[in-house]
């Protein structure tokens, strides 16, 4: 009996030893996703400071043209 015992205690225990290697490769995957996913955020967020600036200079090129040419109407 006790021979079944340990026969039975070392298969859970080797199934407990799986199920923690496949969660640690399923961690080590979240991980990997994790960090893939930061970067791709990183980059849109430096996208979107770039379009943020270039959005800003071609306002105020716009704001400049547009007083040019008040300045112009008034001296006409």
């Amino acid at each position: 009996m006790t021979d079944q015992l340990l026969a039975a205690f070392e298969s859970k225990l080797d199934r407990l030893i799986g199920a923690c290697d496949q969660l640690n490769r399923e961690n080590d995957e979240l991980r990997q996703q994790l960090a893939r996913a930061r970067a791709k955020e990183d980059e849109w967020l430096g996208e979107r400071k770039r379009l943020i600036e270039k959005n800003e200079l071609a306002k105020n090129r716009v704001e400049a043209m547009i007083s040019r040419l008040k300045s112009l109407e008034e001296h006409n």
